[in-house]
């Protein structure tokens, strides 16, 4: 099977962390490109972050930066995603998907999402 299942997600306090996780399974992240991107209930999907295959070059949205951080373990065969001081508008589900390059639109495979909760 070729799959991604991210995990991580949960419920957390305004101000707090989590740390997802993207796990790759029948194929190699190390040549993938991996996106993140979240979509909140009754609203359009959003990218989130991306790291490229090649050199490992990291992109944000402006809105994120300075908060969120994509990292990736080749070993583990997994991508992360720091996510520091949390805000309520950060509830939604979030997703990773394999990406034809970061900044594009052309999706290869999407995770089943991992749904965040920031609330007090």
């Amino acid at each position: 099977q070729v799959q991604l299942v991210e995990s991580g997600g949960g419920l957390v306090q305004p101000g707090g962390s989590l740390r997802l996780s993207c796990a790759a399974s029948g194929f190699t992240l190390d040549y993938t490109n991996i996106g993140w991107f979240r979509q909140a209930p009754g609203k359009e999907r959003e990218g989130v972050s991306c790291i490229s295959s090649s050199v490992g070059s990291t992109y944000y949205a402006d809105s994120l930066k300075g908060r969120f951080t994509i990292s990736r373990d080749n070993a583990k065969n997994t991508v992360y995603l720091q996510m520091n001081s949390l805000q309520p508008e950060d509830t939604a589900v979030y997703y990773c998907a394999t990406v034809l390059r970061c900044g594009s639109s052309k999706f290869g495979i999407w995770g089943q999402g991992t749904q965040v909760t920031v609330s007090s």
